[in-house]
């Protein structure tokens, strides 16, 4: 994710990449993004901190424990810390930090890779309007963001978050389908990858619901209609509403854990 974040950051002209340090435990790591982005690197956290203004807390949840310990001494009150730990709540990262550093959460997702990411973010107790201006300018670089109150971060992870795996889970599952019915294996792949960027696509440049999308596609007494019974005797949509709230409260878990 900070890769993403790096290359959307230099593509649009945000920053140069010599105004960005990078530091990471693995020298192999270091390397590939220093040669490949031309950023500044460094094995120590301090380093990076000391020469920037805005920090990025790219770790996983389950280590902002010792990250936020390793980092404290060196925060002071110019720098604005954004982190994309999961579940990880303000008042966590406030209270590893010195009292009164402005601190974001952001929950972004894997599409941003590719640009195409979606981002909720909330503002800690000290933060202000300006660094919240910072965090989406960084976040709209690699897809879209969405200021949310910080209550509903945890349904953000679990909806938009966790989002994508379960889009790959359908995306497969319309390919073994094509195959099952005879399609070679690249062409079903193909088809459904095409069949469900496109419906995304056009979803979001229509702006009409769903709901009305699905009902194009579905001819009286057609082919259509006969699948959309099958995936409701199979109950799809009380799965994926039972997934999405598996993962917020697996969020949850995670952020009351630490």
């Amino acid at each position: 994710m900070a890769e993403a974040l790096i290359k959307g950051i230099i593509s649009k002209g945000l920053l140069p990449p010599g105004a960005i340090t990078v530091s990471d435990p693995s020298k192999g790591r270091l390397k590939h993004l220093e040669d490949t982005y031309q950023v500044k690197t460094t094995p120590v956290n301090g380093t990076a901190i000391e020469s920037s203004k805005t920090i990025l807390i790219a770790v996983k949840p389950q280590v902002i424990g010792p990250v936020l310990e390793d980092i404290r001494s060196h925060v002071t009150s110019r720098h604005l810390i954004i982190s994309i730990a999961a579940g990880i709540p303000t008042k966590t990262l406030e209270g590893g930090l010195p009292k009164g550093t402005r601190v974001i959460r952001v929950m972004p997702n894997t599409p941003a890779l590719v640009q195409a990411g979606a981002a909720a973010i909330c503002k800690g107790s000290q933060a202000t309007d300006e660094d919240l201006d910072i965090a989406m300018g960084l976040f709209n670089a690699v897809g879209t963001a969405q200021e949310v109150p910080e209550a509903l971060m945890d349904a953000v992870t679990g909806l938009s978050g966790s989002g994508p795996a379960y889009c790959f889970v359908f995306m497969d599952a319309l390919a073994d389908a094509g195959v099952m019915e005879g399609l070679p294996r690249p062409v079903a792949l193909k088809l459904a990858v095409q069949t469900m960027l496109g419906s995304a696509l056009l979803c979001q440049e229509t702006g009409k619901h769903p709901e009305v999308l699905k009902d194009m596609v579905t001819s009286p007494g057609g082919t259509t209609i006969a699948g959309l019974f099958r995936l409701e005797e199979h109950g799809l949509r009380h799965a994926v509403m039972d997934a999405v709230r598996a993962a917020t409260r697996r969020a949850k878990e995670l952020g009351d854990n630490t």
